[in-house]
């Protein structure tokens, strides 16, 4: 068994600023999925390990196109499929060895789980010392509530992230997509690379323990500095910013329309946009502070200008004045835009049951490296036995064996 891990192989579709990384991805659902798609998308060869016969939940999560899981593929684009029944001991071998040649292995299962296998740090980095082992939960690795089931709804919840999304006098909301999943997708997406960095500095590997509550938390730094300085928890605001105004959503005609003006110049220019240049002299909106305790004032004022026009008109209008504006658009106009068009932010795969699956790919940009070219999800174990082959030369005969006993 190497102790050193052997460099991957580049990509068949293309290199990136991670090829030569090779990620094995035990990770199921969304965070974890995340995160390796993040790394794939930039070049790593990413593993998956999935359970025989059933693979990751999210391959039976909706939506579905002609049986297949698009949610799934959208995750999992640019792996490889293998699987292992891990309550095996020929297969938990195998992965041991395979983790000799990785440089990244990624899990979320919970807490405690990897151990009981025997597929924890300890186990993984005895096979590779210089291995960045990360771990995601809901929780963290230690405290009294890591071994505590979470999902980002529940997370949202504990994160205090809930108690101040909605209208004032409306009940606790969630944000509109996973958003603790995802942020910790990302947050482990950058300790993995940076990890990396260093291990190639040191030769150490390291395991990376990251939580979705700490992840949620470190987002919300306007409501920690609101905390900070009055010791009370900030409460909800509707859809306007809880410290700056004018900094939100007002009425047009037709619709809504978002206006922001964080400083004192751009509100001159608002009140200019509304017909009330007066007003950038006035005491009482003076300052950011003062025209956020004049808040209901200063949105009568726009209001009264915007429900006389419609929201092209206002947004043409702030727009020429240096206002920054935007309508509010659906997803479906937000990923047809003229802007997402011409960054080529929306790519697709061709699937071959699915059929044509769109994505937003990952949204950094290298001038040294060309973008990738897109790459499907893999079906359940489509690469198992190739990647024992190549990677381990396991016999045929012992890939029937454990074939036969359900191990893979």
């Amino acid at each position: 068994m190497s102790a050193t891990p052997e460099v991957a192989s580049a990509p068949t579709a293309g290199a990136g600023p991670l090829s030569g990384v090779r990620v094995l991805d035990l990770s199921r659902m969304l965070a974890g999925p995340y995160c390796g798609s993040l790394l794939a998308d930039l070049g790593a060869e990413v593993i998956k390990i999935e359970v025989p016969g059933h693979g990751d939940d999210a391959r039976h999560i909706g939506p579905f196109r002609n049986g297949e899981s698009i949610y799934f593929d959208i995750l999992n684009r640019r792996k490889r499929s293998v699987t292992m029944n891990l309550k095996d001991a020929g297969a938990r071998g195998l992965l041991l060895r395979l983790a000799g040649r990785s440089q990244v292995l990624l899990e979320n299962f919970r807490p405690g789980v990897t151990e009981h296998l025997g597929i924890d740090y300890a186990a993984v980095s005895a096979a590779s010392p210089g291995i960045v082992y990360a771990s995601i939960s809901g929780y963290g690795q230690s405290g009294p509530m890591s071994l505590f089931p979470a999902y980002d709804l529940i997370v949202q919840a504990a994160s205090g992230l809930m108690s101040v999304t909605g209208h004032p006098d409306g009940p606790p909301t969630k944000v509109g997509e996973s958003i603790g999943d995802l942020t910790a997708g990302v947050f482990a997406a950058f300790g993995i690379v940076t990890a990396l960095l260093e291990a190639a500095r040191t030769g150490r590997g390291a395991h990376l323990d990251v939580s979705m509550l700490e992840s949620l938390l470190a987002l919300e730094v306007t409501v920690q500095s609101q905390y900070d300085v009055t010791g009370v928890a900030p409460a909800r605001v509707g859809n306007r910013h809880p410290v700056s105004t004018p900094f939100g959503v007002y009425q047009a005609a037709d619709g809504q329309v978002i206006l922001a003006a964080a400083n004192d110049t751009l509100f001159a220019r608002v009140a200019e946009l509304i017909e009330r240049p007066e007003m950038a002299a006035d005491p009482r909106y003076v300052t950011d502070a003062l025209r956020t305790e004049h808040e209901a004032e200063v949105r009568g004022a726009i209001e009264g200008w915007t429900c006389g026009r419609t929201v092209a008109e206002v947004v043409d209008a702030a727009e020429r004045r240096g206002v920054p504006t935007s309508p509010i658009l659906d997803y479906g106009q937000a990923v047809v835009s003229e802007q997402v068009a011409a960054r080529h932010a929306l790519l697709h795969f061709d699937h071959p049951v699915a059929g044509s699956v769109d994505y937003i790919g990952q949204p950094m940009r290298f001038s040294s490296h060309s973008p990738i070219e897109p790459v499907p999800s893999p079906p359940l174990g489509a690469d198992t036995d190739s990647v024992l082959t190549e990677l381990l030369e396991v016999p045929a005969e012992e890939l029937a064996a454990l074939h036969a006993r359900g191990a893979l």
